[in-house]
Parts: structure tokens; sequence; C-alpha cells
């Protein structure tokens, strides 16, 4: 699962950040341990503070929705494993090694405007992915040769070519794309485009209001599926992109829970006694993208230079509180889907030979000097970065934009040399292909490599774990041999919450599931 925040995730000076050491540890990353929670109480507002306003509710616009969930629920759901279970389906199997699956759902369950959750849902919204290019799920829904309705509540899908990992496009979140957040029809016939702000789900909690730039409302739906749940009467959603705002609305218990993006915000939690941290470092991380198609980043020896220039222990004093999860390949080292291979492959801070490879580009008559685009959220970690560089005697011009026109002008657009990225992988599909298959949706430095792309093809179309795991492994090496990134640090994407918040069951991109969610007060 793929989660991006398009910025530098870095933090405070050195110092700043409390009494712990060393790279930070994950902590409950899957959620609550829901036994020792005790007994669940019906009843209150939950108040969250996000770091962006929400875009649209609409599945098939690419956007970071934190209440998307709540009001969909989900088709399937990724297991801390990776492996795709049954939410609001009732399972999903295949009939010939992941050429045809079907799809059954729950019998009774209904959208929040009363009208059903039935297999004619599921293919209207799936093609709306199939004819709208701009999803972010587009180029897996095309994968799908025919859908029928064999009976009210069961879809057979028969694709192209086998894909073993087909159940996952159904568990991803907005942003990555995924074919799991079902639409009632009704609706999308009476609101059309507009269906983005007027979203009508089968998920525990309806859209009351929304306010842009302020607040969004939700409330508990009586008719959800689930009995018994949700257990809170509602939702509010607070954006707070200023993370300085963000942390101290945590920190003085204007939130009951925060989506934290950076370090800064994380390493204050976890010192703070009163409030309780959810947060593993996954797959990927923060990097660099260097533009591979445009001058000077097209050759290979001039972003090894870049990465050889870039001392990680200086960054981890000087912007992570000297707590930086340190990243050198695509997979953290405990996934099955790492090679120390790649580890190995991946160039050393050594600044002598980093002079070395910018001397030579020089005199092949080129020049090293570039422009270093990114968001404005921290400008010390880009001020970091520019120095680091400039040491080889590169001109680096620094350009920052806010949050919203960088990603939009900047990064999907593929304006720039070298730019930032944030990307959490929960699973490696679909989220891999998109950050290095040739036309990935993440793939904003446009790499490609033949062999990269067969590798991920077979890495999806396999029921063989053992298959999967190699094929990943090798791409993972091909990759750290290519550079198309550089790899600085895992990822910060935490969720913080008072003491009194309960039955917290999130993705480790922060994607919360708030049907069991609870408040002990």
């Amino acid at each position: 699962m793929l989660v991006t925040v398009l910025a530098a995730c870095g933090g405070s000076a050195a110092g700043e950040g409390g009494a712990g050491a060393g790279p930070i540890p994950a902590t409950n990353p899957y959620g609550s341990d829901v036994a020792a929670e005790g007994t669940p109480k019906d009843g209150g507002v939950l108040v969250l503070g996000t770091d962006r306003e929400a875009v649209s509710f609409d599945p098939t616009v690419q956007n970071t929705n934190n209440a998307a969930f709540a009001v969909y629920d989900s088709l399937m759901k990724l297991a801390p494993d990776g492996s795709a279970q049954p939410l609001l389906a009732k399972g999903m199997a295949t009939t010939d090694n992941g050429r045809t699956w079907r799809l059954e759902l729950r019998e009774g369950v209904r959208f929040s405007d009363g009208t059903p959750l039935n297999a004619d849902a599921v293919i209207v919204n799936t093609r709306r992915h199939v004819e709208k290019v701009r999803s972010a799920a587009h180029s897996f829904a095309t994968q799908i040769e025919t859908m029928t309705a064999l009976d009210p509540l069961t879809v057979q899908f028969t694709l192209k070519a086998p894909l073993g990992d087909f159940p996952v496009l159904f568990a991803q979140n907005q942003y990555s794309g995924t074919l799991g957040l079902i639409v009632s029809p009704a609706a999308l016939a009476k609101y059309g485009d507009d269906i983005g702000s007027n979203p009508v789900g089968a998920g525990p909690f309806v859209l009351k209001s929304w306010t842009r730039d302020s607040k969004m409302v939700l409330a508990r739906n009586p008719t959800y599926w689930q009995p018994g749940l949700p257990h809170l009467d509602g939702l509010e959603f607070r954006p707070l992109s200023d993370t300085n705002s963000r942390q101290a609305s945590i920190q003085n218990g204007d939130v009951d829970l925060a989506f934290g993006a950076y370090n800064q915000e994380l390493v204050a939690a976890l010192d703070n006694p009163n409030l309780q941290v959810f947060y593993g470092p996954g797959n990927s991380g923060e990097f660099l993208i260097f533009n591979t198609t445009k001058p000077p980043f097209d050759d290979r020896n001039m972003r090894e230079a870049i990465v050889r220039a870039i001392n990680l222990q200086a960054l981890s004093a000087s912007q992570y509180n000297n707590r930086i999860v340190p990243a050198d390949s695509l997979f953290d080292a405990q996934s099955p889907f790492h090679t120390d291979a790649a580890s190995k492959e991946w160039p050393a801070f050594d600044l002598e030979k980093a002079k070395q490879l910018v001397a030579d580009y020089r005199a092949s008559g080129k020049n090293p000097d570039f422009t270093f685009k990114t968001s404005n959220s921290r400008p010390p970690y880009a001020e970091f970065v520019q120095a680091q560089i400039e040491a080889l005697g590169i001109k680096v011009d620094v350009q920052m934009y806010d949050l919203a026109q960088y990603s939009a002008s900047v990064v999907q657009s593929g304006d720039f040399q070298l730019s930032t990225n944030v990307a959490s992988v929960d699973y490696p599909y679909p989220g891999v292909r998109r950050l290095f298959g040739t036309g990935g949706s993440t793939n904003f430095g446009k790499y490609s490599d033949p062999q990269v792309d067969a590798l991920l093809a077979d890495a999806a179309s396999t029921t063989d774990d053992d298959a999967r795991a190699r094929a990943y492994q090798q791409v993972e090496l091909i990759v750290n041999k290519d550079i198309p990134v550089a790899w600085t640090s895992r990822v910060y994407l935490a969720t913080i919450a008072k003491k009194e918040v309960k039955g917290i069951d999130r993705y480790q991109s922060r994607d919360l599931f708030l049907a069991r969610t609870w408040l002990d007060r």
C-alpha cells in the first residue's frame, strides 16, 4: 500500500526531540491491542487533525483522504502479512491460478441511502476506473477482460492475464488507487462528477457537512452492516497542514488524534506520557527523485555522485533529532522481499568519489548545475541537501512550493530535475510497480528498465509466494544498481492519539478503519 507525502519528512534540530537515541523502532504499527483495552464504550465524537485537506471522495480521483474508509469501508482489507482479507466482501478466490476471480458479497449490506450493495454496484464502480484514465487504479482495472454478475452477490472477473495479487487491488487506499471503495450507483446517477463532495457508501459513517480548509463532520451510520458498530457518534476532521500547529494541537489536547507525518512529531509524541503512538517504518521511505530523462540525472554516475555526497549521519543530527531510521534499499531489512545484495550495492557516503564523478561529468563537456524543487513544508531540509551537494562544486538552485502546487505542478507533471518524495509500501503490489514500473503513477522520475518491468509482471502474476519474493528481490537489486532515487530514510507516518482513544486499526500508511474505535471517557 502506497501513501505519499510530497515533502521531506524531517524534524527539529538535534536535542529538541527527547531522551531517546538511535533509530525509532516500530511501535504498535497495525493498531491497538484490543484484548487489553477492555469493554468498548459507545458515544462521543472523535476529533482528528490531518496534515492536509482532502480533495475528493470520488475513488477515481487520486488524493489522500483520511475519511474515505470511514464513509465507504473497503471490499477487502490488508492484513499485517500483506494478504487481502474480506471486509465488505465475504470472500475472493481464484478458480484457475489467477486468471479468473470470484468476489462474493455479504448479504444484507446497504449503502447509507438504502440501496443494496450488490454485484451490479461493484461492476458499475469498477467500470468507472476503466473509463477514467485519471484514476490511480485505471492501469489495473484495464487488466480486467470481462466482469459478470453471476448472481446478485457474486461478481466474476476474467483477467487478460493471470494476476495472483488481484485481491490486493480491492484493499488499497484512495491515493494508491483502489477498486475496493464502492459508491452507491444511485448516488452516482444523482450527483455525477460532483460525487466527490456528496459521497454515499456503506461504511460506518456518513458525511454531514464539509467546510473546506476548516472542518469535515461525519455522523454515525444507523444502518451500518456490522451490528453494534460503530461505537462513536461521529468524527470531526480538521486540516492542520502546518506541522508545528498540528503537533501543538495533539500535545495540547485540542484534537484527540493526529495523522503525524514528520520525525519531530513522532519523537515528541514518544516522549509524552499522555500520548500513545502507532508507527511502523515500513518499506520504501523518504528519497530524492532523479528525473532520469533530463540532464544531469539522465547520467547514472551523476545520480551516484548525489548519493555519495549526502552524509546521513549529519542529516540525522541536523534534521532528525539524531533518530533517523536510515534507508538504503526499497525494502526493510526484515522484509521477505529484501536481499542483502541490494544494500551492499548501494553507494556509501564518499565525498572524494562524488567529486571525481562530477569532475568526469564536467570533463565530458556537460554542466552538472541543476534546480532542486521541493515543498515549502520545511526549508531546513532543502537547505541541508543544497549545502551537501554544493560541496561537490555544483550550483543548486532551490525552488519551494506549497504542497498542493508542488504535488500537481512539479512532481506529477515531471517538471523537475531533482525533487523529493515519501512513499510507504505496506505490500509490494501494486506500490512497487507504481514507483519503478515504466509509466507507473508515482514513477515521477520516469525511470524505465525492461528487466524490472518483466520481474514486476512475474511477481504480480504468480500465486507462488517464494517465486514472488525472488522476483521482488531482483527488482530491489536492479533499482539499487540503477539509482533512480536516492534513499535517505524510512517514513515517519504515525498515528498519535490521546490515551483514551481505543480500538485503533490502521495501515502503516496511517489509513484508519474507525468502526471499532471508541473513547474511554
